[in-house]
């Protein structure tokens, strides 16, 4: 299978996931609380319930995990090679909160690494796409062109920072303080990662509990865009590898000129 291939059809069906989520978004919806406390909206649920029919019919043969779909055994899902790996709707809260900042994102994991993703933002109409052997493009608008993106490279001088408008802690705050001098990107959801790949900002520290779903499409578009999604270690972030589905830390890097990991305190 070439990957680029799935790369149109995989973003008319984010763009119709997108959809269903702004016509929720255009009433006064009501917020739900699963079982974590996290929110939960009939916009997620609605998007679900398109993204799984189509990614079922456009590749039947490849498993699917979706935050809305519930958590398959590691004994099942270890044995998977390739799967697909969905959040019908990253950043419930701002969606909540009616800021525009969040996605619908869609990502093609193989052997442990995100190989192709798709970043949509609904109410933006944009749409981030990384794919491996094709690069990272963002289509602006209904039927966009796609346009080429990579990151900075070189650090701007106050450098940038992604920060989180939903999650804020003292690890961050300690990273920032040993940085010294910076200017803050504020951002939420998958936003963040699609800012450092478009080469709006250098470096994304996320020093706080994520999920896989909430990462692989974009580590793809940034890795893609000729950045590193890494651990605390240096490693790069990898999927289905254990039991929960929880990331260690990670830094997303688009300055690939400034040692980022020598600023992070320790694990708390």
């Amino acid at each position: 299978m070439h990957y680029q291939e799935l790369i149109k059809p995989l973003v008319e069906l984010a763009e119709a996931a997108g959809d269903r989520i702004l016509e929720v978004y255009a009433t006064d919806f009501d917020v739900e609380n699963k079982r974590d406390e996290s929110p939960l909206t009939q916009a997620d649920l609605a998007s679900h319930r398109t993204l799984v029919p189509g990614l079922r019919e456009l590749a039947p043969d490849i498993p699917i995990l979706s935050e809305e779909g519930g958590l398959p055994s590691f004994a099942e899902r270890g044995k998977w090679h390739r799967y697909w790996l969905i959040d019908p709707l990253d950043g419930t809260k701002e969606f909540i909160n009616r800021n525009g900042e969040f996605t619908v994102n869609i990502a093609l994991v193989v052997n442990g690494k995100p190989v192709l993703g798709i970043v949509h933002v609904p109410v933006q109409h944009t749409t981030y796409t990384g794919c491996e052997g094709h690069g990272a493009d963002k289509r602006t608008g209904r039927q966009g062109k796609p346009e080429k993106i990579r990151v900075s490279g070189h650090a701007a001088l106050p450098p940038r920072v992604v920060g989180s408008r939903s999650h804020r802690g003292a690890s961050l705050d300690a990273f920032l303080e040993r940085l010294g001098e910076f200017d803050m990107v504020p951002m939420g959801s998958s936003l963040k990662f699609c800012v450092v790949a478009e080469g709006a900002a250098d470096v994304y520290p996320r020093l706080g509990p994520t999920s896989e779903w909430d990462t692989a499409a974009a580590q793809a578009v940034v890795e893609q865009a000729g950045g590193k999604v890494v651990t605390t270690d240096g490693r790069p972030l990898a999927y289905n590898r254990k039991d929960d589905i929880l990331n260690p830390w990670f830094v997303v890097i688009g300055a690939t000129d400034r040692n980022w990991l020598a600023l992070l305190p320790d694990r708390e």
